[in-house]
């Protein structure tokens, strides 16, 4: 039990499975392949993109243009494409520039002291007009198959988008739980002051996490589109930026920095796909999902804060024994 009890992620994983438990009962579609790539795609460029927003959460930080580089990603990749440079190259092209705006948030964020929200708001808004006047407010085609063989590994085969997104949860956890790296973005958040003091140049950790979530951000939007095969200025977004927010904060992601984990991320990810898809399948009014979203953020906060407080309990316990 006390093993349990350690498990940081169990809260959020437990109202998953009563959530998947539930539409199981209530819906007769819901298990089967075709509805669980549904799922997938749901899930897989929420769980992405709050990769990176854990990173930034756990330092402190937070990006509201996440959501807008992954609307803008794909169409630098046209442009790159259309003056004559092959897949691959546009491909690294487009993330590099996704990447750079990340660390022009950071750079603003700590070199001039701005706070992360205003500075990601007023890019998220520069980002969003960018990608309307690129697009000419229009959808474009997205690569295809004849264009490269790469563009099935990104996006284009059933499950491109869904295993991309576990392995780069798998690698990001890795990252946050194994490498000095990841260990300084958890003390930057934790304790700044101290971190500082002890050698971290805590700015940079920032600036690398803001181009990190930009980048992952600008993934996922090629990632999608290729799967959808068209490139949408108007896909992305505050929506997936708050999906993916909301993924990270389920998850057990602490809004005010120091401690989350990418697992949890994704199941937090994991239960709004299986939150929405069934209501989809059983008929709700789609304006409740906002409803329940706010409920299952509550819950599994509560869950998480009683689950702590026990780790806490028995840590002590532990120690006296």
């Amino acid at each position: 039990m006390r093993n349990l009890i350690q498990i940081k992620e169990l809260s959020i994983l437990l109202v998953t499975l009563v959530a998947g438990i539930y539409f199981t009962a209530t819906s007769t579609g819901f298990n089967s392949a075709d509805n669980y790539r549904t799922i997938a795609q749901y899930v897989a460029p929420w769980a992405i993109v709050a990769s990176g927003q854990v990173m930034l959460l756990i330092c402190g930080e937070i990006d509201l243009s996440a959501g807008f580089v992954f609307t803008l990603t794909p169409f630098v990749l046209t442009l790159f494409l259309k003056n004559g440079a092959p897949f691959a190259v546009a491909l690294i092209g487009a993330l590099m520039v996704a990447a750079l705006i990340g660390a022009v948030n950071g750079s603003i964020r700590t070199r001039l002291n701005l706070p992360s929200f205003i500075t990601t708001l007023g890019m998220a808004f520069l980002l969003q007009g960018s990608s309307l006047i690129i697009s000419n407010g229009s959808p474009v085609p997205a690569p295809t198959s004849a264009d490269s063989g790469l563009v099935g590994i990104f996006g284009a085969s059933r499950w491109a988008e869904f295993l991309w997104a576990l392995v780069i949860v798998a690698t990001m956890q890795m990252v946050l739980s194994a490498t000095r790296f990841g260990i300084h973005t958890q003390a930057t958040g934790g304790n700044p002051v101290g971190a500082a003091e002890s050698g971290i140049l805590t700015n940079r950790v920032k600036v690398v996490n803001f181009a990190l979530t930009s980048a992952l951000s600008g993934f996922a939007g090629l990632l999608q589109g290729i799967r959808v095969g068209s490139f949408d200025p108007t896909n992305g977004g505050f929506n997936t930026m708050f999906f993916a927010v909301a993924s990270a904060v389920i998850g057990g992601t602490a809004l005010l920095g120091g401690s989350g984990t990418v697992v949890g991320a994704l199941l937090g990810a994991m239960l709004l796909g299986i939150v929405y898809d069934g209501f989809n399948l059983t008929g709700v009014n789609a304006n409740a999902f906002n409803v329940v979203l706010g409920i299952a953020i509550l819950v599994a906060m509560l869950l998480n804060v009683y689950l702590t407080a026990l780790r806490k309990r028995a840590g002590s316990l532990r120690r006296t024994a």
